[in-house]
């Protein structure tokens, strides 16, 4: 049996429409189960009294009720508790320098204002990795030899320089790394290393704000310097 409203109105939980909201949903506090339940007991039809079903269900709501209301709030703070965890990793972030899988190659201004950018290409084994950096329409700026030991990532460094040896504008550029050559080059991957200038707590996780990369997951990181 259903919580009378008349019984309701009569113990002053209806007067206001805060409380009529209240009614009108399914998470009723205990208090409110506890004072509905006495009044239907006071003025229920003593020819037609309470059923102890009846009884153990409308107890069972309040349970169930009061259940869901601790969880949400321990559902709450914890995410308080992750979002405070976040913010402190992040901040601690700043400043350092990660290197991310990316195709792109930031050359910036170093110590003493002398250009420059670092990368990696990843090795199948020992052999020769041919890299090229150009421009975003594909031009070819700058091409690097490095030679890998064995399977693994290969460090490279750019002094920012073009084929003819003179120095090129700071920016963004493309880079793309083979291994062997000939009909047997193959396509690997990159990296590129880069300064972390702020963190953005996203709601599907921590953004890292990289010096001429953009933003990168924190799941694509691959080394912190």
């Amino acid at each position: 049996m259903p919580f009378d409203v008349n019984v309701a109105s009569g113990i002053g939980l209806t007067n206001s429409p805060a409380t009529q909201s209240r009614l009108g949903r399914s998470d009723l506090t205990s208090a409110d189960f506890l004072r509905l339940m006495t009044e239907q007991l006071k003025n229920q039809d003593p020819l037609k009294p309470l059923s102890n079903a009846e009884f153990v269900s409308q107890m069972a709501e309040m349970s169930t009720a009061q259940g869901v209301g601790d969880l949400e709030t321990a559902m709450a703070t914890m995410t308080e508790a992750m979002n405070g965890d976040q913010a402190l990793r992040g901040a601690a972030l700043i400043g350092r320098t990660a290197l991310v899988e990316t195709d792109r190659l930031a050359l910036a201004a170093g110590e003493g204002g002398v250009l420059g950018a670092s990368g990696v290409a990843a090795a199948p084994a020992a052999g020769t990795i041919t890299v090229d950096i150009t421009t975003s329409s594909g031009a070819l700026v700058r091409r690097l030899q490095v030679q890998a030991q064995g399977a693994g990532d290969v460090a490279f460094e750019w002094d920012g320089t073009n084929e003819a040896g003179a120095a090129v504008a700071p920016g963004t550029y493309r880079m793309r790394a083979t291994f062997g050559s000939g009909r047997d080059a193959q396509a690997v991957g990159t990296g590129a290393m880069a300064p972390i200038e702020s963190v953005t707590l996203d709601p599907q996780g921590m953004l890292l704000n990289l010096r001429g990369l953009g933003t990168a997951p924190l799941s694509s990181i691959r080394r912190l310097g």
